[in-house]
């Protein structure tokens, strides 16, 4: 972008060909199956994602690594051990350039040159009701590290026991965190008890977590869409890259109102 604008500044190009070069530096063409948005993060704050349920894990492979050399990373959620396989077998050549972190429980990949760190953008809270909402949690957790929050975490903390909640929730909040992803399933109460609580935006992730009729996440959607406790926000069932995202959006703009 800065050269195609030195070059309208000299004279070399006119207008319309800086528009059309500028329009051309946003997306990036990977053979003929995909078009990756670089600029995503300047415009939005968020990375692009790569989504690599359902596709083949050689393209997988190829839209991260051109991400990744485009932008230093790439983020991968509901990725697959065969998807690392893939990613390792494009970059075997440049195996000391690049780093790759598989996370089994999360289900995420991040490809990044080897020494880039995450620019910091602020703090933010997880909170998961029980064990099996972890692998939401930490989906929600490695999406917001991505976009630079710190996360500071509590688990097993449910309304079945509610007594739990307490230490770490006010440890939490003494941190000072921008926002709080609370992820439950079963019937979901537990965003709606921490946004009675709290002076943040609380994000409510409801997870496909429990028995019979509602049990793969409905009950706990349609519980925190109900919710009578203002300052809850819900993203939809085992949404932890929703979550994730929109948290860290709030953790930026409260870096910016800092003086």
């Amino acid at each position: 972008m800065e050269e195609i604008l030195k070059q309208f500044a000299s004279g070399k190009i006119d207008i319309e060909e800086a528009c059309k070069e500028l329009k051309l530096e946003g997306v990036r063409r990977v053979k003929d199956f995909a078009r990756i948005d670089v600029n995503r993060l300047y415009r939005t704050s968020i990375p692009e994602i790569i989504f690599a349920e359902r596709k083949n894990s050689a393209d997988v492979a190829d839209i991260a690594v051109a991400l990744a050399t485009t932008k230093n990373f790439a983020l991968i959620s509901r990725a697959r051990a065969k998807d690392v396989a893939e990613i390792k077998k494009l970059l075997k050549k440049q195996k000391d350039e690049f780093e790759i972190d598989y996370h089994a429980v999360a289900k995420t990949i991040i490809v990044k040159k080897r020494g880039y760190e995450f620019e910091k953008t602020g703090k933010i809270g997880l909170i998961a009701a029980g064990t099996a909402d972890i692998p939401i949690a930490e989906e929600a957790r490695v999406v917001a590290e991505a976009c630079g929050c710190e996360v500071i975490k509590a688990y097993d903390v449910g309304i079945a026991g509610i007594h739990r909640l307490v230490e770490p929730l006010e440890a939490i909040i003494n941190e000072e965190v921008a926002a709080l992803i609370v992820v439950a399933g079963m019937e979901g109460a537990l965003p709606s008890v921490v946004a009675s609580l709290v002076n943040v935006p609380v994000i409510g992730v409801p997870t496909s977590v429990g028995y019979g009729l509602g049990g793969r996440g409905v009950a706990a959607l349609l519980s925190m869409l109900q919710s009578c406790s203002p300052g809850l926000a819900v993203v939809n069932i085992d949404n932890g890259v929703g979550a994730g995202t929109f948290a860290a959006k709030c953790a930026c703009r409260k870096e910016l109102k800092r003086p």
